[in-house]
């Protein structure tokens, strides 16, 4: 019965997230701001991530394929399906619920503790869309921009600590990314990414909003705000999964 309360709660939470902004232009502003907090702050942990594990997923694939039935082509395939299907949208949104979900959750549930929402509510501000929906609004604007960064710098990692190490040539490589590509594996891909931005920040808000007591009860709503949002990008990974690949 407690899931179902959290549940109704939660879907309450974002009716009134999204009900109608009493002024456009001031939403504007904030979801701006969100863009720069939520989305370019994450720019360097992204990057440094996705260019070591393109070189990782390069060298293992390299040196697992020993077969000579195994084309050469194979080590580049394999890194491209890896980062394109998995890498980049799902554990690299994994990373991002830890760093942007963890911020959210403490941000608001402060901001809950400390009064601050109780006094927008008393000014007749809707407290719940002016906090939560720019960071919902930035996040599903700006992580597909995030992961095609991922992908891109994944793939460019393993080409470069692929050839430096000697585990593939250039023209295997090259060859290999372009190999079979089909578009709607972007499609896939990218649905993924929006799902996970807007469960990540909806989540994360949720338990921030409903913080009640001190601080320590602000650390507790981090901690949740992560391991729900985490739970959820695996389900909703799995269910679009099997969506997509079920043809």
């Amino acid at each position: 019965m407690n899931l179902f309360f959290h549940i109704g709660r939660y879907f309450m939470l974002l009716f009134r997230v999204f009900s109608k902004p009493q002024k456009l232009s001031v939403y504007i502003r904030q979801i701006i701001f969100e863009i720069n907090n939520i989305g370019i702050s994450s720019l360097p942990i992204i990057a440094i991530i996705s260019v070591f594990m393109g070189g990782i997923i390069t060298i293992q694939a390299a040196f697992g394929f020993n077969s000579p039935w195994v084309p050469l082509y194979a080590v580049g395939f394999t890194t491209r399906e890896s980062i394109m299907l998995e890498f980049s949208p799902t554990i690299v949104c994994l990373i991002l619920a830890g760093k942007v979900g963890s911020n959210i959750a403490s941000e608001i549930g402060a901001m809950r503790i400390t009064e601050q929402i109780d006094a927008l509510e008393i000014m007749g501000i809707n407290s719940a869309g002016y906090l939560i929906f720019p960071k919902i609004a930035a996040a599903v604007i700006i992580f597909p921009f995030l992961i095609a960064l991922s992908m891109f710098l994944g793939i460019w990692g393993g080409y470069f600590m692929g050839v430096a190490s000697g585990a593939c040539t250039e023209y295997e490589y090259i060859f290999g990314i372009q190999a079979f590509f089909e578009p709607w594996k972007l499609y896939y891909s990218f649905t993924k990414v929006v799902v996970f931005a807007f469960i990540i920040t909806s989540v994360s808000a949720y338990f921030g909003y409903n913080t009640s007591g001190g601080a320590l009860e602000v650390g507790k709503s981090s901690t949740n705000a992560v391991v729900y949002s985490s739970i959820l990008i695996l389900l909703f990974g799995l269910i679009l999964t099997n969506l997509f690949f079920n043809r």
